[in-house]
């Protein structure tokens, strides 16, 4: 892409951050849509560079308000939709607050971006849609089913974007990425939870259900997959996979993080962080390869090698004594 004028929903998260700041790197104008706080804070925005805080256009709301969302997409050309409540064990305690933020704020999106005029909207999914594999590897044509009520609200958001571009001929694509791991995740996720337990001196893990399998992506990866899906002429209506085509059980994943790290270590499942039963998606290994004909984009770090290479990476970035401050030692994250 030439420079444009881009706005990020999300951009204070995880990979939200790690998006925006690729796209500052690439020369865009970039707005900046975080979670409005009455602490005036910007999530990890805060914490990139100056000079990338200095290029950002910040524009703190809330993505259920539709007025905001209004005013903010004013001007834009593409739109990167990141803004969710993502945590699936929350989302059995406050399912409203899933439905509010993912189905209604990405209404709110979608119709600001048609009353605008961008030239693209990728809009965020997840691999959670499909629930547990029933072929592998998935293709973008597996069937759906909302195992949580997160997934069965992204489902909900997802289908109403494509239901925009069907209706009003919005350019609007899905951006699926499977499980994305890198510096600043939060430990609600599995491999911060592992990393940070160790790094804080633990050798008897808590941890959920170690059987299922992920296909875990390194942020390098999502944030690349994002840029090349913003660049495909090809893309509108379109549903795409960010997914390392590799898989690999949490157990084994956390071995290799105590490999990682030279640490023995003992795993203790702790029910707290167990999903309910029919809740548990068990297998998940993606199919990257419409991705790869349409965009260019392949995994760097790929198969077991790349696994291992990301997860040494982000094991850094926590060791890191200034970063390991950022998180909390005390009991489970939901």
């Amino acid at each position: 892409m030439k420079s444009k004028h881009v706005l990020v929903t999300g951009s204070d998260g995880f990979i939200g951050s790690h998006l925006t700041e690729a796209l500052v790197r690439d020369g865009h104008n970039v707005r900046a849509f975080t979670y409005y706080n009455a602490f005036n804070g910007h999530g990890w925005l805060d914490r990139v560079s100056k000079d990338t805080q200095q290029s950002l256009d910040i524009r703190s709301g809330d993505i259920r308000d539709p007025f905001f969302v209004k005013d903010c997409m004013k001007g834009i050309d593409i739109v990167f939709h990141l803004a969710a409540l993502i945590g699936i064990p929350y989302s059995y305690i406050a399912p409203d607050a899933y439905i509010e933020t993912n189905i209604k704020g990405t209404l709110h999106i979608l119709q600001a971006a048609r009353e605008s005029g961008v030239e693209k909207v990728l809009h965020t999914s997840t691999s959670e849609v499909y629930g547990t594999a029933r072929s592998v590897p998935m293709t973008e044509e597996h069937s759906l089913l909302g195992q949580s009520p997160y997934a069965a609200s992204k489902i909900g958001a997802d289908h109403l974007a494509l239901s925009f571009f069907h209706s009003f001929d919005l350019p609007v694509c899905i951006v699926r990425p499977f499980n994305t791991y890198g510096p600043r995740q939060s430990t609600r996720a599995f491999i911060p939870t592992v990393i940070t337990q160790i790094l804080k001196g633990q050798r008897e893990l808590k941890l959920g259900s170690l059987s299922p399998t992920r296909d875990l992506n390194f942020v390098e990866d999502t944030v690349n997959g994002f840029l090349a899906i913003a660049a495909c002429e090809e893309s509108h209506g379109e549903t795409f996979h960010l997914s390392s085509g590799f898989e690999i059980s949490m157990g084994e994943v956390a071995h290799l993080i105590g490999k990682t790290l030279n640490k023995d270590l003992k795993i203790i499942e702790d029910q707290k962080r167990v999903r309910p039963l029919k809740s548990e998606v068990l297998r998940l290994f993606g199919d990257n390869t419409k991705t790869t004909l349409k965009t260019g984009w392949k995994p760097k770090y790929g198969g077991l090698s790349g696994l291992e290479k990301g997860l040494k990476l982000t094991a850094e970035w926590f060791g890191n004594p200034n970063h390991l401050t950022y998180y909390k030692n005390e009991g489970y994250t939901v």
